[in-house]
């Protein structure tokens, strides 16, 4: 059993005291078993984490759940309104769960006044809209735990005297964890950490549990059984078949029998064309129904809606897919998630790609899937990830994009390896380039459109780097009479618009303070969101703004990126940064701005750096002249010009400064 962690205030959102606790749940020698469990916060204003050790490294699991009143909520449904359930990594261990409030659960305090988060049997728990108040009563939960023997692994284990396995049983090494268990051979059942606890089967007890055919006597052997011909029956060797016994007799019956299979063969060579006419349109059948399931007719629909083409997509074949990913071979898979997972595929044309599968059996992924090819069809920007095609005939769908080189900046950034070789001007590059990209989504296409999870990780870099915006499955299309949508809220812990948060209403600003953060860790190196820091530091958004308000910035910004050259670029840009994190939408300013702002400060640097060099050629060129004295006027790139006097030996002595044009 474990413990329910609860967090629970009064009606003027003051904690409880007395219901605040910090879990810590398992004894380090067990881990929770990853298969039977599941991560379970309920509460209508209410976010948890779960923190533990995978391979000896912390690692977290995030569950938020919100409603507005009680009537939202569904029971039997935990997907994020009133109740959040995930699932437990494998070989998670030392775990502790925290629970806090967004706004402590002022504003659902008369039917939900505390939070509550819990480990639990998955098979033991489902969920209802009278937990809201009821599980504050609830002290612990059932949990599955796995164990094992021991620290030795079955190499080692097997050869000590205190191993544990006993007669017709077998070791196996558990995957996660240290230690070994063990299991009944086949053929045997029974308690394998007895002398004798595994027992032999009879097979022959039951029908089921044996193959041998009406022709064949079942014989029960230690561990197995063996298929004997009956009485009146031999073995065909070549056949490997019971046959019955030679006679006179026999041997008529089998030349009618002859006879009879000609007579029969020449019937199916005649209706051969039947059978795979039949075939054909069993395939045909069976491709219209994943075509319908994998949300081929909303995908025809959303197209109609919107007046969208797919002239310039392809539509894959399964087999040409197979190939380029070698049957989806687990050294090709790029990345994991909740929606599935990429894999690295080359085409018949040796093209380079990156193939999106979706996972088995989950139709919830459909609309996202559906989503994100209404929403790619419609951009054509160098800034966006480019969708090649789609294959919707398939058991599964998935999606083509091309390939990009260089990974994630989330990766490029948080590496140290590779941080150290993000230089300010890449940077400075990737955030104009996303920034045009989503200007772009907002003002120029077609219809506009919100990408709602805008974050390091959905950002590719070339090997140029280049930005790519990625990953379209969370993005919506906004009515060209609308600026804002009623939507649930969706999105990543530490990016995410806290107007939306609150509101639920989804509007292009979102998208800019999501930015914003992204350009806070492009100046800082920072994490958006970690609870490793100190909890004052533990968002970077709101520990970003307050170091600009108190003229901190230089202690917070990345150490490698700072000279005294660009101390002001880089005020500029963490200044349009911080507006960018405005509480309020409408004190932020629109991604078109940010764009142009971003730009011009780009091409005033790259002027100015311009201009060094010109009056850097020209000072060279006259100090080569040894002779004599002569004046030149210098134009220097702005507003006024310089007589410059030169002597014999190429010292420069300033004469006189004048108003030019």
């Amino acid at each position: 059993m474990m413990d329910n962690d609860i967090d629970c205030y009064d009606k003027n959102g003051r904690p409880k005291s007395n219901f605040m606790r910090k879990r810590s749940l398992t004894n380090p020698i067990f881990i929770i078993s990853h298969t039977k469990n599941k991560f379970v916060s309920v509460g209508c204003d209410t976010f948890a984490y779960l923190k533990g050790f995978m391979n000896d490294k912390p690692f977290y699991s995030v569950c938020l759940s919100v409603c507005d009143s009680k009537s939202d909520v569904v029971n039997g449904s935990c997907s994020g309104i009133g109740c959040c359930k995930t699932d437990i990594p494998g070989g998670f261990k030392n775990i502790t769960v925290v629970t806090g409030s967004l706004n402590n659960h002022i504003d659902v305090w008369d039917f939900n006044p505390c939070g509550y988060a819990f480990v639990i049997r998955e098979d033991k728990f489902n969920f209802s809209s009278a937990y809201l108040t009821a599980l504050q009563y609830y002290k612990t939960f059932p949990v599955v735990l796995d164990w094992t023997i021991g620290s030795e692994k079955c190499d080692l284990a097997r050869n000590k005297s205190n191993y544990m396995c006993g007669e017709n049983s077998k070791c196996f090494d558990p995957k996660y964890g240290s230690g070994y268990r063990c299991e009944c051979k086949d053929g045997y059942r029974g308690n394998p950490y007895l002398d004798h606890g595994c027992q032999d089967i009879n097979e022959c007890r039951v029908k089921d549990n044996n193959n041998c055919t009406s022709k064949e006597k079942c014989v029960n052997k230690p561990g197995g059984y063996e298929c004997r011909c009956i009485e009146g029956h031999h073995l065909d060797e070549p056949e490997g078949v019971c046959v019955p016994d030679r006679s006179a007799g026999q041997s008529s019956v089998a030349i009618y029998l002859a006879v009879g299979l000609f007579s029969l063969l020449l019937l199916l060579m005649g209706y051969s064309w039947i059978y795979w006419g039949f075939k054909r349109r069993k395939l045909i059948k069976l491709k219209e129904k994943f075509f319908q399931q994998n949300g081929g007719l909303l995908l025809k629909q959303q197209l109609s809606n919107h007046q969208m083409s797919v002239e310039t997509t392809k539509i894959f074949t399964i087999e040409e897919l197979k190939n380029a990913t070698n049957n989806y071979d687990e050294s090709r898979v790029l990345g994991q998630g909740g929606y599935g997972t990429v894999y690295k595929g080359v085409l018949s044309d040796n093209t380079i790609v990156a193939i999106k599968k979706s996972k088995i059996g989950d139709p919830s992924q459909i609309e996202q899937f559906i989503n994100e090819i209404t929403v790619l069809i419609q951009i054509n920007h160098r800034n966006v990830v480019k969708l090649f095609g789609c294959c919707l005939e398939t058991e599964v769908p998935l999606l083509v994009y091309e390939f990009i080189t260089n990974g994630t900046l989330s990766n490029h950034i948080h590496d140290k390896s590779l941080s150290s070789l993000l230089s300010w001007e890449k940077r400075w590059k990737i955030a104009t380039e996303t920034a045009g990209a989503l200007a772009y989504l907002h003002s120029s296409a077609s219809m506009p459109i919100i990408h709602r999870d805008v974050k390091t990780t959905n950002i590719l870099l070339d090997d140029n780097y280049t930005a790519k915006v990625a990953d379209f499955g969370a993005s919506r299309l906004v009515p060209l009479d609308q600026t804002q949508l009623n939507t649930l809220v969706q999105g990543t812990l530490g990016y995410l618009d806290p107007e939306y948060m609150q509101t639920s209403q989804l509007t292009e600003k979102s998208d800019v303070y999501s930015f914003g953060v992204v350009m806070a860790e492009l100046l800082t190196g920072k994490k958006a969101l970690s609870f490793d820091r100190p909890e004052i530091e533990r968002n970077l958004a709101i520990s970003f703004v307050s170091a600009i308000k108190e003229d901190r910035l230089l202690q917070i910004l990345e150490d490698h990126i700072v000279n005294e050259v660009n101390i002001e670029q880089l005020k500029e840009v963490a200044n349009l940064a911080k507006r960018c994190l405005s509480l309020r939408g409408e004190d932020r300013p629109s991604m078109k701005e940010v764009a142009v702002e971003l730009e011009r400060l780009r091409n005033m640097e790259k002027h100015s750096l311009g201009n060094i060099d010109v009056y850097a050629k020209k000072t060279e060129h006259l100090l080569s002249a040894t002779s004599h004295s002569f004046n030149v006027d210098v134009d220097i790139g702005c507003s006024t010009s310089t007589t410059v006097e030169y002597d014999s030996i190429g010292d420069q002595v300033l004469k006189s400064v004048k108003d030019g044009r």
